[in-house]
């Protein structure tokens, strides 16, 4: 079983607290991907980045100095956004890390497919970007099936805790014989279930950190889950879909 998770817009070096395992499984796609960012002027990028002037400077600092084979940071720690910090992978047991390592996968739009220990450096390039490269118009269509297969040559069964954006580079390209369960965490609003994007990502975070510390084999198992006020709702899920609901607030947008 593998575990789908997003990558995050920030990021950080962290070079001493643990070691890399490994390098990317794509990384030669990455650094053809390095290279095209390279080739686009500033205001180009800034444009497919879309962020303000001094972010896109940072960016282009980084984007100068990257080398993706020195001070690398293992990827599970180079992520900083709301799903990372409620994962809490700076807490995790020597146990907790080999679990992640076996079966949670990063989705990245630069780097493609990451095992936790795998060495990243700080980039920004969102899967949706529509970076021309190698006659693709848009990183869809850079990555294709390679991530898809890449996974189903490790597993026929996924969990996917990813979102929309990222989880579109791998499904519709899975084999027939993949198993894929997706979550979903909402609030029940009029006899439906509705996501706020915060608390998605705190909530996909929490799973992974519940798997983590269960060491969850099957899809089945992470129906006990009941944290953040969460909980199994059979009545929405079935066998792939699983939806946890928890009551708040009925502002967010609807998912069915």
């Amino acid at each position: 079983m593998k575990i789908l998770i997003s990558p995050a817009k920030k990021m950080q070096v962290d070079t001493d607290s643990l070691d890399c395992r490994g390098m990317p499984v794509f990384l030669s796609r990455a650094q053809r991907l390095l290279a095209a960012l390279r080739a686009l002027s500033p205001d180009e990028r800034r444009t497919l980045w879309k962020c303000s002037l001094p972010l896109a400077r940072q960016n282009d600092r980084f984007l100068q100095q990257a080398d993706l084979c020195q001070n690398l940071t293992p990827a599970l720690l180079a992520y900083d956004g709301i799903q990372y910090q409620y994962m809490a992978p700076g807490v995790f047991t020597y146990e907790e890390f080999d679990y992640v390592q076996a079966h949670l996968r990063i989705l990245s739009g630069f780097y493609g497919l990451l095992r936790p220990f795998d060495g990243v450096v700080p980039y920004r390039l969102e899967m949706q970007a529509k970076l021309l490269v190698d006659g693709a118009a848009d990183l869809y269509a850079f990555w294709g099936d390679c991530l898809a297969h890449s996974l189903a040559a490790e597993t026929d069964v996924i969990v996917n805790l990813a979102s929309r954006e990222y989880s579109r580079s791998v499904l519709p390209h899975l084999p027939s014989g993949v198993r894929v369960v997706s979550c979903i965490f909402g609030e029940e609003t009029d006899g439906r279930i509705v996501e706020k994007a915060t608390l998605c990502k705190m909530a996909r975070g929490e799973m992974v950190r519940y798997m983590a510390q269960h060491r969850c084999q099957t899809p089945e198992e992470i129906q006990r889950f009941d944290r953040l006020g969460f909980c199994f709702a059979p009545e929405y899920s079935d066998e792939k879909i699983y939806v946890f609901r928890k009551e708040g607030k009925k502002d967010a947008v609807s998912w069915k």
